[in-house]
């Protein structure tokens, strides 16, 4: 499988990454938190490291660590608007549950 983002979430990516003046794309990642276990980790990737698997969506760079590809592999990330909030939003098909506020999932 693979990770991938929705056109709409690349385009947020590439306006980010023009903003901060470059990148090599998105760093996506899992943390121990919240009620469900898990939460998704987000950050600007510069480099890919050994312990780092890249995937290439939408001409784009997708940098997850290795240690967490077991819990989001298949992933698809989007960027959507509800009301006056923009956000990322994840569709993991190994998700199993969410907490109620969306903040954290298990698997």
């Amino acid at each position: 499988m693979a990770i991938s983002m929705t056109p709409r979430a690349a385009s947020h990516v590439r306006r980010m990454l023009e903003k901060r003046g470059g990148g090599l794309g998105l760093k996506l990642g899992v943390k121990k938190t919240g009620c469900s276990g898990f939460a998704y980790a987000l950050d600007y990737a510069d480099k890919a490291g050994e312990d780092e698997v890249v995937f290439d969506s939408q001409a784009l760079k997708i940098v997850v660590p290795k240690q967490a590809l077991a819990l989001i592999d298949g992933t698809e990330v989007d960027y959507v608007s509800e009301g006056l909030n923009q956000m990322f939003r994840f569709r993991n098909p190994n998700m199993k549950d969410e907490c109620g506020c969306g903040e954290s999932f298990t698997v």
